[in-house]
């Protein structure tokens, strides 16, 4: 409680500081702007009414020089007098003392004043006091984390049923960051976050958005999630397949080497949910299938083989076909395309001696693709609990994820 009213202050104390800032600055710039009007009608309007004057003082200059050269020309020596009379003469009858220039009348003349609206503060008042709000509690908080190999599953869960979410939040930090960055932004109430490193903590928070709301809800509690299982990698080095930097997306590439490409090493366990996804490739959206195309899990790696649809190993083909120790099973389950999702989950159900069938080792498989699934029974002959996954592509095009 301490430690997030603490944290609530200082959030609190930044936010209103950074209102502060900027109210400061905007109204700064506001009234430079006004100012700038206010220089401009001044410039423009004093310009004729410095004209006019100017026109009438140079008048009134000319009037004085006039009048100051007659009485010169009155008071002056008689031989030079009549000259004098007859120059004063000449100028008097092309000056016209007796116009002036046109003066604007007052209802014309621009008289500046400032309207300032006294409403605003009133505005600004109802306003402020209705900003922020403290919540004692989210609306959401974090429920589960659920290792997997190189990621964490999380699952979230509305706790206030007033509230209505719209959309989730997931943000997540490395516990030596001192930054959260968002991972997921959608309607779902769990994503599996990869690129996880192993037996390293992760804080992680949620918030949602309420129905035809537009700012986010208070974060959850921050809790740590953590995973021990080792990612998913394929094997490096083998020609046909290109790999990302983390060797958990493999790209089948335009050699004409063909082969299955497997796993670096047996990092599935019975218990746990094996996932391939197809993703865009760089080339084109998925390649051209082909019937010995294979996803699946196998007991060992086995050379030679351009596919898992082999003994001691279960996979699907791009075009739905199941194949069980090479053997294609009458159910079949939909075409692999873009964005399709296959997913392996084996659980043990039988260890012991052999059985009629022939196997000592028996292991649930379920096997869902687009919604559907099969189930059935992989019989072996050998203790396994941990095994490969692999792929097998004929044509380039297809990018897997294996997570």
């Amino acid at each position: 409680i301490r430690e997030s009213a603490t944290l609530t202050r200082d959030v609190l104390e930044q936010h209103f500081n950074d209102l502060k800032g900027t109210l400061k600055k905007l109204l700064d710039e506001r009234l430079m702007s006004l100012l700038q009007q206010v220089d401009a009608i001044e410039q423009e309007s004093i310009k004729p009414l410095d004209e006019c004057q100017k026109l009438i003082e140079h008048g009134v200059s000319t009037a004085n020089d006039l009048l100051r050269e007659g009485e010169s020309a009155v008071h002056g020596d008689v031989g030079q007098q009549n000259e004098k009379l007859c120059s004063f003469t000449k100028k008097a009858l092309h000056i016209q003392l007796d116009s002036l220039p046109e003066v604007p009348s007052l209802v014309d003349v621009p008289c500046l004043s400032a309207q300032l609206d006294d409403c605003l503060l009133t505005i600004l008042k109802n306003q402020i006091f209705r900003h922020g709000t403290v919540a004692s509690r989210p609306p959401v908080q974090l429920e589960e984390f659920v290792e997997k190999p190189g990621g964490i599953l999380v699952r979230w869960c509305k706790v206030d049923d007033d509230f209505i979410p719209q959309d989730y939040r997931l943000q997540y930090r490395k516990s030596t960051a001192s930054h959260f960055e968002d991972v997921y932004v959608g309607s779902e109430t769990e994503f599996i976050v990869l690129h996880i490193d192993p037996n390293v903590d992760y804080q992680f928070r949620v918030c949602a958005r309420g129905d035809g709301r537009q700012e986010w809800s208070p974060w959850s509690v921050p809790q740590i999630g953590c995973t021990t299982l080792v990612p998913h990698e394929w094997t490096a080095g083998l020609e046909g397949y290109s790999l990302s930097s983390r060797r958990n997306i493999a790209l089948r590439n335009d050699s004409q080497s063909c082969g299955v490409l497997y796993s670096k090493a047996p990092t599935y366990f019975c218990g746990q949910t094996l996932t391939f996804r197809q993703v865009l490739s760089a080339i084109e959206t998925v390649g051209q299938p082909d019937r010995r195309d294979s996803l699946g899990v196998c007991v060992e790696q086995q050379n030679g083989y351009d596919s898992l649809q082999r003994d001691k190993a279960v996979c699907i083909s791009t075009n739905g076909a199941v194949f069980v120790n090479g053997k294609e099973m009458t159910n079949q389950l939909p075409a692999v395309t873009s964005g399709s999702t296959v997913t392996f989950d084996m659980e043990v159900v039988q260890l012991g001696p052999p059985n009629n069938e022939g196997g000592i080792f028996k292991l649930r498989v379920t096997i869902s693709s687009n919604n559907r699934e099969v189930v059935f029974d992989w019989v072996l002959d050998q203790c396994c609990v941990s095994l490969y996954f692999g792929c097998s592509f004929s044509y380039p095009g297809w990018k897997v994820l294996v997570f």
